[in-house]
Order: structure tokens, then sequence, then C-alpha cells
């Protein structure tokens, strides 16, 4: 099954390297969050989540178009992915959808971004599959820095998303290559 989150991701065919900075290891909070398997009793949470982020990351998109996906993150991507839940207790802060190794969505509440939370799920993620694809707007410059610190490469770049729209997506990989040389060429977008 392939899904997308957020206007987010399919994955497609890979051509030449791009986009490819060298990585230093990512900075963790003192304190990593606790991460657990999605409940169905997590989905209001995480549906609140996963629209007050994408407002902010995603400020480019017609609010109509978030409005419209929010059903779906409900009621397909949230139950149907391999979702991992970070919690601050009991409470939700973020969470990461995986279909195989390919991300198709990775939000943290906006009042706890920097604190880690995002590194977590994306070191879990990693653990469980040992090789990841996901796709970002280019548009997104936080979270294409926030993936470029985690050891992603930009691999591919398409010049729509998955609804038409004219913002360019850049499919990025973890690990790269061996066979491909790393560079900061494309650091700049």
């Amino acid at each position: 099954m392939k899904a997308r989150l957020s206007g987010l991701f399919t994955p497609f065919g890979l051509n030449a390297p791009m986009y490819c900075v060298t990585s230093s290891s990512a900075a963790m909070a003192s304190s990593a969050p606790d991460i657990r398997p999605y409940r169905a009793e997590d989905n209001a949470a995480l549906v609140d989540i996963w629209h007050r982020a994408s407002s902010v990351a995603h400020d480019f998109l017609p609010a109509e178009l978030l409005a419209a996906q929010k059903k779906l993150v409900s009621e397909k991507y949230l139950p149907e992915t391999e979702t991992w839940v970070a919690v601050n207790g009991t409470t939700p802060v973020g969470f990461i959808g995986l279909i195989d190794s390919f991300i198709g969505g990775l939000f943290v509440s906006p009042d706890c971004q920097g604190g880690g939370i995002g590194s977590a799920l994306l070191d879990h993620a990693f653990r469980l599959k040992g090789h990841l694809l996901l796709e970002v707007y280019a548009a997104n410059t936080r979270a294409l820095s926030f993936y470029r610190r985690h050891g992603f490469c930009g691999i591919k770049r398409r010049q729509t998303d998955d609804n038409g729209l004219p913002f360019p997506l850049i499919m990025m990989q973890k690990p790269v290559p061996t066979t491909w040389q790393r560079s900061d060429r494309y650091a700049q977008d």
C-alpha cells in the first residue's frame, strides 16, 4: 500500500544524485521521548498535530486542500500505515508514518518542535528499517535542513506535487548509495 500525508509522497524511480550535503550527527534532546505504536485513541490528537504542523510547514498550500486532507489523514493514513507515536507522559507530541521504508509523514506538534522529538522518531524509523526514503516540499526549507542534518541526500526532484500543484518536491534517501559521492553543490535550494 502506498499512502500520502499532507500532499506528500509516492516513491518513484531514482536517478542521479542531487541536493547532497555532508551530514553531521543529529543533535538529540537530553531526554528522548517515549515512542510507541499508534493506537486508535491517538487519532484525534495526531490529526490535530498533523493539521497544526502542516499549516505552519506548508503555509503555501491552499487551506481548503489541508482541510480536505484532514479527513484522509484521520480515516486512512493513520490507521493504515505503520505509525509510531512520540509521547510526553501519555500525551502524543509527534508521529511518523511508514510505508515499508518510505516515510509518508513526520509531524511534531508546533509547540514541541526543536526539542529532539522529530530526531527521535526519525532515528527510531531508521533503526527499524535500515534504509529510508521520503519526499519533502522544496519550499519547506526547515524540513530540508532537518533531513540533511540526519544524513539524507536529495536524489530526485519533481516540479509538481501529488495534487498537480506547482510546488516542487525533493525525494531524499538515507543512507546514500555508496557509489554516490556526497557533495554540497546543491546545499542552497
